[in-house]
């Protein structure tokens, strides 16, 4: 399986959601590929702030060819995370070609709601060529106990084509932690609250994907 993180706005976390994903896959057992497509290289940074090598392959490869390179590539591997950019459509498109499922994160802003729509579209657009390709909003940085925690999920249902997955990733400060030292929650924290949220978004993706291939 192939999963692209991507949003045309930045700063959401897409980084974040790819390593520490590509970190549970790996724990599960998973042979897994972390693909660095942004051309900021911040998932290649994460790796190179290592002491040791990661239970994953982190490889870049910011190209509009991606799609059409990915097959070979993924054909080692069980599951495949894109780290995708923002704001470079071709780049943009070309991540979400290679997959076979696009996570959307979002943070609980309005800015994301409106920014998410260009990132549906893309989507949207691709399902031309490729009409078996899913789609799904994680909402990221969830500020617990707060309004426009609990009732964001709603603002997404303007996108009725995405699935918003129940599995909201609370913000926390180990996960800026965690990534400064080149590491993953699961690393730093693995009993903690986020490495519980993030095991449950990979096992949610794991059985949603399963359902579908069934």
């Amino acid at each position: 399986m192939i999963i692209g993180v991507l949003n045309q706005k930045g700063g959401v976390g897409k980084t974040t959601v790819a390593v520490n994903l590509a970190s549970c896959f790996s724990q599960f057992g998973q042979r897994v590929l972390l693909v660095d497509a942004d051309p900021q290289g911040s998932a290649l940074a994460w790796s190179a702030a290592r002491e040791v090598e990661p239970a994953f392959v982190v490889v870049g490869m910011a190209k509009t060819s991606l799609h059409r390179e990915m097959p070979a590539l993924a054909k080692n591997y069980d599951i495949v995370l894109i780290d995708g950019a923002p704001r470079v459509n071709e780049l943009g498109r070309a991540a979400i070609m290679a997959s076979d499922l696009v996570l959307i994160p979002v943070q609980p802003s309005p800015y994301d709601v409106w920014a998410a729509a260009e990132t549906v579209q893309l989507v949207r657009e691709a399902r031309v060529y490729k009409e078996n390709l899913r789609a799904a909003f994680v909402i990221n940085r969830k500020i617990a106990n707060t309004a426009i925690g609990r009732d964001f999920a709603s603002a997404l249902d303007q996108f009725p084509d995405t699935e918003v997955l129940d599995a909201a990733l609370i913000q926390r400060v180990v996960y800026a932690e965690s990534a400064a030292r080149g590491l993953s929650v699961l690393e730093v924290a693995p009993h903690s609250e986020a490495a519980k949220e993030m095991q449950r978004l990979a096992r949610l993706i794991t059985a949603t994907s399963e359902r579908q291939a069934a």
